[in-house]
C-alpha cells in the first residue's frame, strides 16, 4: 500500500452507518455498512471505530485522514447540536472518536458532505458555489463555496430545512411541529415523510413517497397532484436560496431526490419567485441530481478529511 494517507469516510445516519476508503484520485478501495446503535451513543462510537480499525487493517494502512459526516452540527465547544438522532445532542463526537480511534477527525453535517462531494468531482465540479439539498427522512442543505465546505459562527451554514416555507399558499399547514421545536419548517412539508403525510391527508391512502412516485408514473390522478403540490412547494423554497446565494447549481440528493419529473418542473416553477423586478429573465441556475447517489454523502465525509 502506497505510503500517501488513506481517505476514510463516515457516514452516521439514523439507521446505518457507512465507511468508505479511497485513494488520492477518489478511487474506492473499501467500504461497508453496519446497522446504526440506535439511541446508544456509546455503541455509535464503538462501531464508528470498528469500521475504520477494519479499514485500516484490511488495507494495511500505515497513515490516514478521517471525515464524519452526521445530522445536526457542530456547536463553538465542539459539542453536537440540532441531530434528529437525539442521543447525540450535546455529545462532544469528534473529540470522543479522536480518542476512540487516535487520528484526527472531521465532522461536518451530512447535507455539507454532500455539497463538498458533489463540488469535487460531481454533478457540481468545476462550480464556484454549490447548494446541495438531502430531501430524504429530513431536509438538511449544505454549501461549497471553490471546493470547501462554508461554515459559520453558530455551525449553520445551508440549514435550509428549518426556515418557514416561503409564499404559503392556502392549505399548506403552518403549525406541523418540526423535530426541531419549531413550526411549520420546510423539513415538516418536504421531506420523504411530509410527502407521504401530504398524500394520506387528501387521500386517506399510506404510501411511501417512493410508491407515490411510482403510482404518479403509472397514471395515478391523486398521486399526481400530491407530487404537483410538492414541486411547488420545493420551487418556492428553492427560489428563496437563489434570491439569496445565486448559486451556481443546486443539487439534490435523498430518496426523494430519485424522483425524476422534479428536474423538469421545478425549474420551471421557480421563476415565479426568483427577484427580477418586473424584467423578463431565465433563471440560469441549474438543478441537477446528486451523481454519486446513495454514496455521495461518505464521499464528500472522505474528502472533508483530506482537507484538514
Amino acid at each position: 500500500m502506497s505510503d500517501s494517507p488513506i481517505a476514510i469516510g463516515v457516514d452516521l445516519g439514523g439507521t446505518k452507518i457507512e465507511a468508505l476508503a479511497l485513494d488520492a484520485h477518489g478511487r474506492e478501495l473499501w467500504r461497508r455498512r453496519v446497522p446504526t446503535p440506535a439511541g446508544d451513543y456509546a455503541g455509535t462510537l464503538s462501531a464508528i471505530g470498528a469500521l475504520v480499525g477494519a479499514a485500516r487493517t484490511e488495507l494495511a494502512a500505515r497513515s490516514i485522514t478521517l471525515g464524519i459526516g452526521t445530522p445536526g452540527s457542530l456547536a463553538h465547544d465542539g459539542r453536537l447540536k440540532n441531530s434528529n438522532s437525539t442521543c447525540l445532542n450535546g455529545m462532544p463526537l469528534a473529540a470522543d472518536l479522536e480518542r476512540e480511534l487516535g487520528a484526527r477527525v472531521r465532522i461536518a453535517n451530512d447535507a455539507d458532505c454532500l455539497a463538498l462531494s458533489e463540488a469535487t468531482d460531481g454533478a457540481g465540479a468545476g462550480a464556484n458555489t454549490v447548494f446541495a439539498v438531502i430531501l430524504g427522512t429530513g431536509v438538511g442543505g449544505g454549501i461549497a463555496v471553490r471546493g470547501t465546505v462554508l461554515h459559520g459562527p453558530n455551525g449553520l451554514s445551508g440549514e435550509w430545512g428549518h426556515n418557514p416555507l416561503p409564499w404559503r399558499e392556502a392549505g399548506e399547514d403552518s403549525e406541523l411541529e418540526c423535530y426541531c421545536g419549531a413550526r411549520g419548517c420546510i423539513e415538516t412539508l418536504l421531506s420523504g415523510t411530509g410527502l407521504a403525510r401530504d398524500h394520506a391527508a387528501r387521500t386517506g391512502s399510506s404510501s411511501s413517497a417512493a410508491e407515490i412516485a411510482v403510482a404518479a408514473e403509472a397514471g395515478d390522478a391523486d398521486a399526481r397532484a400530491s407530487l404537483a403540490r410538492y414541486e411547488s412547494r420545493l420551487a418556492r423554497a428553492l427560489a428563496a436560496v437563489i434570491n439569496l446565494l445565486d448559486p451556481d447549481v443546486i443539487v439534490l440528493g435523498g430518496g426523494v431526490s430519485r424522483i425524476e419529473r422534479l428536474y423538469e418542473n421545478v425549474p420551471r416553477l421557480w421563476s415565479a419567485h426568483v427577484f427580477c423586478a418586473g424584467v423578463p429573465t431565465q433563471v440560469r441556475t441549474p438543478l441537477r441530481q446528486s451523481q454519486h447517489g446513495d454514496s455521495s454523502g461518505v464521499r464528500g465525509a472522505a474528502w472533508l478529511g483530506r482537507s484538514a
